[in-house]
């Protein structure tokens, strides 16, 4: 009988300074390491758990000196329970087809997320992004990601979310959005819809990524209650931290 080789170690590297893109006058830095192998999904379960993203073949988490500012949050889809205001949006949403396919870049995706990023963040490096950047943002996975499309009755795409399934639930990687559709909220829409998801799938939670205090691009994300983040003692649903660096 052989004895299987050994795995590995997992090695992790920290990127440069950077001016942080959410909150000015701080410097950002990530802790990173690379999926691949047999193990990549195993990994990136257990990754998550612990604040990481997921960003192509790469997985990463701030790791900024003296802030604390980028906190990971997630739904517990069991508990979750919507705001009259987010009834209301699943409600003006009910004429909506919702499908979710293997994660493929097309034309028809790459338009909308090319309109979406013109008008929502024009000043942006993703606003600059050809096709062959967009495919490799939706495509180059070793794990398992699917892409949620959100269509109106006569078949016209209005919204998507790139979406990776894990063990532990559902990780919102990516959205984008009709930008002449506002009055849907179709960024409100896109998680719930994944909240139904998660709990059709029997998977406890809902990743959102990283919620900012002050900065207004991440701050709806805790409008979807209860919510839970990670702290020094592990996952919570004590009170969002503040941001504020320590004096």
């Amino acid at each position: 009988m052989t004895s299987q080789a050994p795995k590995p170690p997992l090695v992790f590297y920290r990127t440069g300074p950077m001016p942080c893109p959410y909150l000015d006058g701080r410097v950002e830095r990530n802790l990173f390491t690379e999926l691949r192998g047999a193990q990549a999904q195993d990994l990136h379960d257990q990754l998550a758990l612990a604040g990481f993203r997921r960003s192509h073949h790469i997985v990463y988490r701030p790791a900024c000196p003296g802030c604390n500012g980028c906190v990971p949050i997630r739904v517990p889809v069991a508990s979750f329970a919507p705001t009259r205001s987010q009834q209301r949006v699943w409600t003006k949403n009910s004429d909506l087809v919702v499908t979710t396919e293997a994660a493929l870049a097309t034309d028809e995706h790459y338009d909308l997320f090319f309109r979406y990023q013109r008008a929502r963040h024009s000043g942006g490096e993703m606003a600059a992004m050809s096709f062959s950047d967009f495919r490799a943002m939706v495509e180059d996975s070793v794990v398992e990601t699917e892409l949620m499309s959100i269509r109106d009755a006569s078949g016209a795409l209005l919204g998507a979310c790139l979406t990776d399934v894990l063990s532990s639930g559902l990780s919102a990687v990516y959205s984008y959005f009709e930008p002449s559709e506002d009055r849907r909220s179709l960024g409100t829409f896109s998680i719930l819809q994944l909240i139904r998801d998660a709990a059709a799938r029997e998977r406890p939670y809902v990743y959102l990524g990283y919620w900012i205090e002050g900065c207004s691009k991440m701050t709806y994300k805790s409008r979807f209650q209860p919510v839970e983040h990670l702290g020094t003692k592990g996952w919570t649903d004590a009170p969002l931290p503040s941001s504020e660096p320590p004096r």
